[in-house]
């Protein structure tokens, strides 16, 4: 992944992938692009996007400050499983791992996501998830057959250790 990569894994540049939907330009037309721009609002601390893109039911209870921890790093988004969530359906799900390190914690966020078109707009409903921590690793080496870091699925000698 490039700098300019977006967050999402997507490959396309940061501007043409889910800047807009962050910045407020545009709104996310398929349940997967709200999912993968969600990631991104993560990545960027962007609290008031999240908040703007959850279900009314549930915006009342979070706090858009939450995800400003400096201590958490970003690692990669694994898309395994869409159903449904297309331009011309009104609800989907996505099932997603996110990799993410918080205080030198390796952390694996394992989603199943449920969204709804709301007069004409993809919000988030809820998940079913399991969370994992695993032990910080005692080198910063990675091995050729280690899962690449980047979140490309591939292993390290086939994606970023070539």
């Amino acid at each position: 992944m490039t700098f300019t990569d977006c967050p999402c894994g997507s490959g396309y540049p940061f501007p043409a992938c889910c800047a807009p939907y962050l910045a407020g330009m545009a709104r996310p037309e398929t349940a997967i692009a709200l999912m993968r721009s969600r990631y991104s609002a993560f990545v960027r601390h962007n609290g008031r996007y999240l908040h703007q893109t959850l279900a009314v039911e549930k915006a009342t209870t979070f706090d858009p400050d939450s995800v400003n921890d400096p201590a958490t790093q970003w690692l990669g988004l694994e898309v395994r499983d869409i159903v449904a969530g297309r331009k011309d359906d009104n609800t989907g799900t996505v099932e997603f791992v996110a990799r993410y390190r918080q205080n030198g914690m390796d952390v694996t966020h394992h989603e199943t996501s449920r969204f709804e078109k709301r007069d004409g707009v993809w919000f988030y409903v809820d998940g079913d998830y399991d969370v994992n921590t695993a032990p910080a690793r005692a080198t910063s080496r990675i091995g050729r057959n280690d899962p690449c870091p980047c979140g490309s699925g591939l292993k390290h000698k086939k994606c970023c250790g070539k």
